[in-house]
């Protein structure tokens, strides 16, 4: 495989928006884990009890000179995820420089328990910087599939180049995952950002494809236990496109709220009754609990997802938990969007980012941001447009400009980290977005009011989703019809927005060089199509020291 690490220093490359709350909640779902919906979450196997590796195997967070390692081993027919049945069973992994695994560098055992759902995860070390490697895992005479991986440039390597794959919001109901398939097929990426919403929540049929099940989610009911956030995330690790990136590539994910319940919050959500769905602290604890044992993520600090990870002299990326310190979103209960008390980070969370990006010395300051930190208002939309994209914003219904889920909701942390940009003369940082089931291309503007004269202190690209619901599907109209006419209006009253599509789900290939930062955006043809195929629809870029987005006309 052809390396992507380009070093110039020879030997250096060898060493949702989504429907709003209904109104009944059913709390027998709160509890009920039945075996038939728990058994839906696997594959057909063979009648036998021997262990299987039906999840495949996965690695994350690439170090210099490690990587994570994950899989899920199924030690019996009845111990599936959510089960809490199955017994001790030990799983040896191996790691080697070559797919045929004759040169082995690394190996070793661990034991997988019904305590931690059957999974298990190997933090390798030892392992040489910008370098390829495979792994599998074996059990009871039963071997996984082979993986490749590859790990971080040393940390003072002068890096040519870097490609990610960037995905978000992969609503399972709402269609196939054949992002991730276009993604794992191209061989060029060093690794790939998933920005949140890797699962969803929601009880089948209740946020499908405008409306229809295109396949339904195990289990039925809305997930609230540890046992149903275990089935949910196995249920979408017998996916085939999702093996297959996890096969080819390290991930390095953050959560966003559907991985707990639509518009999570430090005390609560949208998507929570509490009482009725018992209290939002078991709940978070559970959804935490299973992400941390089904995600192959090494949080830096436990129960949270927020870290730094550097690709040598070229870019360190800086990955936030927007979720677990947030103020509730303003209301007139919670205050205003300027409130200073109100936070979306959480002060020790802020100031860590803070000082992380002020003491880089990196090219290029990427941040892996689950909601969108660019200013947006509304705009003079006409009224058929304006409740539908308020739907999908979680805006309320009489025509408020901001959607206070997002940094626009917390004013006040956002003047504070723009300011200290630009206070610092920090340049190049790049905001990498998910959660808004939009293609987006922005700079930052320290004051949008006054934009361009207020100059942009960072800039942003905006990812859409793999499958959740855009702006089209809400209306119900062909796609690129709302896009068309809701762009421009957008744009108009959004001078910092260079592009937006509201309409198409895709992916995004990020491509970094000393000179600038690419995103190319790609889309599928038909989220409900298993085959459906990939185009290439837009780029744009950064260069270097400007804080400015301009398009490109080539994908890279």
């Amino acid at each position: 495989m052809t390396s992507r690490y380009r070093s110039s220093e020879g030997s250096q490359g060898l060493n949702s928006p989504s429907p709003r709350r209904r109104t009944v909640v059913k709390a027998a779902a709160a509890t009920a884990v039945l075996a038939g919906p728990l058994a839906a979450a696997l594959p057909a196997r063979a009648a036998t009890d021997a262990p299987a590796f039906l999840h495949g195997v996965a690695s994350g967070d690439p170090l210099p000179d490690g990587i994570l390692l994950w899989t899920r081993v199924t030690p019996t027919s009845a111990a599936i995820p959510g089960s809490g049945l199955g017994p001790d069973t030990e799983v040896s992994w191996t790691v080697a420089k070559d797919k045929a695994f004759t040169t082995i560098v690394s190996k070793g055992s661990l034991t997988a328990t019904a305590a931690s759902d059957h999974t298990v995860k190997a933090d390798i070390r030892g392992l040489e910087p910008a370098t390829d490697y495979w792994f599998r895992f074996s059990a009871g005479g039963t071997d996984s599939p082979v993986a490749r991986t590859r790990t971080a440039p040393a940390a003072n390597a002068a890096v040519a180049g870097l490609r990610f794959g960037v995905v978000t919001c992969a609503n399972w109901e709402a269609g196939y995952f054949s992002s991730y398939r276009h993604l794992a097929a191209r061989g060029d990426l060093d690794a790939w950002l998933h920005l949140g919403d890797y699962i969803y929540e929601y009880k089948s049929g209740e946020y499908a494809a405008r409306g229809t099940v295109v396949r339904p989610h195990s289990p039925a009911n809305e997930i609230i236990t540890l046992a149903d956030y275990r089935t949910r995330h196995g249920k979408y690790k017998t996916d085939p496109d999702l093996q297959a990136l996890h096969h080819k590539a390290p991930v390095v994910a953050i959560w966003d709220d559907h991985e707990f319940a639509d518009n999570a919050w430090s005390g609560g959500a949208v998507n929570h009754t509490e009482g009725a769905e018992g209290t939002w602290t078991a709940r978070q604890a559970a959804a935490k609990q299973a992400y941390f044992e089904w995600m192959p993520v090494r949080p830096a600090i436990e129960g949270t997802t927020y870290r730094r990870l550097r690709f040598g002299k070229l870019a360190d990326l800086s990955l936030l938990d927007l979720r677990s310190f947030r103020s509730q979103q303003a209301s007139t209960a919670s205050g205003t969007v300027d409130d200073p008390n109100r936070t979306i980070t959480g002060r020790a969370q802020l100031d860590w980012l803070k000082a992380g990006l002020k003491a880089s010395d990196t090219t290029w300051r990427l941040v892996g941001n689950s909601v969108m930190i660019a200013p947006f208002v509304i705009g003079s939309l006409t009224a058929d447009l304006l409740k539908p994209l308020a739907k999908l914003l979680d805006l309320p219904q009489d025509g408020i400009g901001v959607n206070t889920d997002q940094w626009d909701g917390y004013t006040d942390d956002r003047r504070e980290l723009l300011a200290h940009l630009r206070s610092n003369a920090i340049g190049n940082t790049v905001f990498l977005t998910g959660d808004i089931h939009m293609s987006w291309a922005n700079d930052v503007p320290v004051d949008a009011g006054t934009y361009p004269l207020s100059a942009s202190a960072a800039t942003e690209f905006v990812i859409t989703s793999v499958t959740s619901d855009n702006l089209d599907d809400i209306v119900k109209v062909p796609e690129g019809t709302v896009s068309a006419i809701a762009a421009p209006l957008i744009q108009i009253a959004n001078r910092h927005v260079h592009w937006v599509d509201t309409d198409r789900h895709g992916y995004g290939v990020l491509d970094i060089t000393a000179d600038r930062a690419q995103m190319d955006y790609y889309v599928l043809s038909d989220r409900t199509n298993a085959n459906a195929t990939s185009s290439w629809a837009r780029s744009y870029r950064t260069r270097t020291g400007t804080q400015k987005v301009e398009r490109t006309y080539d994908p890279v």
